[in-house]
């Protein structure tokens, strides 16, 4: 009996042993929930360019959009628990709630890590009669909602840097969503619209190769990739605490644990990667780590700061 039980036990060690090894047997999916060609699945893209050194497998990226961005969260959100499936989470995140525009919030994921944070940069075609933001919010001033503004839709932290701007000076603007950074910068060198809050970092090639002009960056402080781009404050409109957006990845709630620290451990080594990390450099992404709790806080947090700044835009619901 006490051999059977040794032989039973040892079998169930063998197993548990070697289903922790073979994790992961297959590639892995990585959910972008916004368009091919933006910000956020630029750096997803890099992040797991050189998966397959870190982890044995490749991290293939999926892009599921619509609903600004709640139909790719949503999908993290109910993928199956196996680890499989890791979603990279945005600031939308910290608002769909807040402006009643779904139940969805981080408490529905396990969190792995932040990634990295990016300011708002104001951009117009190169062509604009338009030179500087005080320039445009002049006009903005005299001709309510005649200034077409693109951005990646109400409530995202590109509209909400634009929209609070707006509040505090007095400037209607007629606001344009897109669905992601890259259907805005089209429709920005396209003429569609007048001006786009974007991501700083998602207009630097055109910024470089003379296509637009970035007039001012939402941030403190100018951002180290864009020298000769004025801070909102220098322009001459000041805005004491501004909107700064957030990517992250998580995974379906229930993933087992051996698996979570897997991948917690892989996405670290891949976000260290040295090729990583000077390609985001080089396309002025900030990148900033946070782990789990430290996500968790963060996330938190951002809801507290957020909830003033929506009511103040009339998006609170």
């Amino acid at each position: 009996m006490k051999k059977t039980l040794c032989l039973a036990a040892a079998a169930i060690l063998a197993f548990s042993s070697s289903s922790f090894a073979a994790f992961p047997e297959k590639d892995i999916t990585l959910v972008v929930p916004w368009s091919a060609g933006g910000g956020t699945d630029t750096i997803a893209r890099a992040l797991v360019k050189n998966a397959k050194q870190h982890i044995g497998v490749n991290v293939n990226v999926v892009n599921k959009t619509g609903g600004q961005g709640i139909v790719g969260m949503g999908a993290t959100k109910m993928a199956r628990p196996d680890g499989y499936t890791v979603g990279l989470i945005t600031f939308g995140l910290s608002t769909y709630k807040l402006m009643g525009l779904s139940q969805l919030t981080y408490r529905d994921f396990d969190l792995l890590q932040l990634l990295n944070q990016s300011s708002a940069g104001l951009s117009v075609n190169a062509d604009s009669k338009w030179n500087s933001l005080d320039e445009v919010m002049q006009h903005a001033k005299a001709n309510p909602r005649d200034v077409s503004l693109g951005h990646t839709g109400a409530g995202v932290a590109w509209h909400l840097s634009a929209a609070a701007l707006g509040v505090m000076y007095d400037t209607e603007f007629n606001f344009i969503p897109f669905d992601g950074g890259a259907p805005t910068r089209s429709a920005l060198l396209g003429g569609h619209v007048d001006l786009a809050a974007t991501g700083i970092d998602e207009v630097k090639q055109l910024h470089e190769a003379g296509e637009v002009k970035v007039l001012a960056v939402n941030a403190l402080q100018r951002h180290p990739a864009f020298p000769d781009v004025p801070t909102l404050a220098e322009a001459g409109y000041k805005i004491d605490a501004p909107v700064l957006d957030w990517r992250g990845l998580a995974l379906p709630k229930n993933v087992p644990a051996d698996r979570k620290q897997f991948l917690k451990e892989g996405f670290k080594k891949m976000f260290d990667d040295p090729e990583f990390r000077k390609y985001c450099e080089d396309v002025g992404l900030i990148l900033v780590y946070e782990d789990s709790a430290g996500f968790e806080q963060f996330l938190a947090n951002m809801e507290e700061v957020l909830t003033p700044t929506l009511d103040a835009v009339g998006l609170i619901r």
